[in-house]
């Protein structure tokens, strides 16, 4: 999920007092952090690792560790800044409410008597003393950390920009507006420090999730120490860098491929087969959704594909390991076409022209309600009913 329409769910607090969790759901991932855990006591332990270079399949990356940032330092780095929030959906709450929670002066600007606003007071957020209008908050920030949606960032920019002046910092969670400036309109002026850490996961009783980081522009000349600091202070376990054009590129790709499009798109094409081969619903969702959900892919994460095969029976081992190559060779056109789509910028037009529409929201729902009405989720909502975990709910 980055601030955006289809957002990566951020993560709580790295606080060592208080450990907060956020549900995924990113872009459609689309969390609002929720109550908080128990006391981490494991805080020191948990930071164990500093800056290393680490080989990812052949290639050395370097990896920028929460260890490298304890909190005094992070606190100490911190001690003179203002950091202004714009914004206070999933990516604005959970990382603000980190920060808050590491001790930083936090302020956050938001539309005025708006639903987020009413959020805001909620969560602690004062008006006139931490909660502001967004160019309030601008005004005030030595920091200023973008995290609208895209389609707000490209709409108030205009709000925004006198803010951003000499010396300050402008921050993002999504190469987006920058990226496709030409969309966005989004140029930030010269002598403005311009990084970007977009949270890449989910953040669990104090392990920290994995951000990416980027520099834009380096004005001060201090930038990347900038954004591995903000990194550690809204929550990330670690950080890896990146540039804000592959941020981008890589989210949206993986958005409507394998994270969400592509899957649900095989998980409709193999429950048709099934049932027009005479299985039944419930057959038909267990041997697509369930088993894949419930049971493969959590161990593929954890062990990795190789391992998957070596524990399978041999008729699975043999099937899947020759059916995998023509699965390959038949969905590669259909992401590279995806790819070049993102690339030139189709993928972006679509989605600020989607949401830029009055009766947006209104034909979201419509679309989401033929989603939910089709047969392989109303199966699916009495398949996860019978969950034992969920027995007598």
């Amino acid at each position: 999920m980055a601030a955006r329409n289809i957002v990566k769910s951020v993560a709580r607090s790295v606080a060592p007092a208080l450990s907060r969790a956020t549900p995924r759901v990113g872009g459609a991932f689309a969390p609002l952090a929720t109550s908080m855990l128990k006391t981490n006591s494991s805080f020191s332990k948990i930071q164990a690792r500093g800056i290393k270079s680490l080989n990812f399949g052949g290639s050395e990356e370097t990896v920028y560790e929460r260890s490298d940032v304890p909190l005094p330092k992070l606190q100490e780095f911190f001690k003179n800044d203002t950091l202004a929030v714009l914004g206070y959906g999933p990516q604005g709450r959970g990382q603000s409410l980190n920060m808050k929670d590491n001790g930083l002066n936090v302020v956050i600007g938001v539309r005025k008597d708006g639903r987020s606003w009413k959020k805001a007071i909620e969560d602690g957020w004062v008006p006139g003393k931490t909660l502001f209008s967004i160019e309030e908050a601008a005004d005030k920030g030595t920091y200023i950390m973008n995290l609208l949606s895209d389609a707000a960032q490209r709409d108030l920019w205009a709000q925004i920009k006198p803010y951003v002046t000499a010396g300050k910092t402008l921050y993002f969670s999504h190469g987006f507006a920058i990226t496709y400036k030409d969309l966005t309109q989004v140029v930030p002026p010269s002598g403005v420090d311009v990084i970007l850490c977009a949270p890449k996961g989910l953040f669990v009783n104090g392990k920290g999730l994995n951000s990416s980081i980027a520099i834009f522009q380096d004005a001060s000349g201090a930038a990347k120490e900038k954004a591995i600091n903000l990194g550690v202070g809204i929550g990330s376990g670690y950080l890896y860098e990146t540039t804000f054009q592959k941020e981008v590129y890589s989210d949206l790709f993986g958005e409507r491929g394998v994270l969400m499009g592509a899957i649900a798109g095989l998980f409709r094409a193999q429950y048709q087969v099934l049932r027009e081969n005479g299985h039944t619903p419930s057959e038909a969702f267990n041997e697509t959704v369930e088993e894949a959900t419930q049971s493969l892919i959590p161990l593929i994460g954890e062990n990795g594909m190789d391992w998957m095969y070596a524990n399978c029976s041999v008729t699975a081992q043999r099937g899947a390991l020759d059916w995998q190559p023509k699965f390959y060779e038949a969905s590669m056109p259909v992401f590279r076409e995806l790819y070049a789509s993102v690339v030139d910028g189709s993928e972006a037009k679509r989605a600020l022209d989607k949401n830029s529409m009055s009766d947006y929201r209104e034909s979201l729902e419509v679309e989401l309600k033929e989603i939910r009405d089709e047969e392989i989720w109303r199966a699916g909502k009495t398949v996860r009913a019978l969950r034992p975990e969920n027995a007598g709910k």
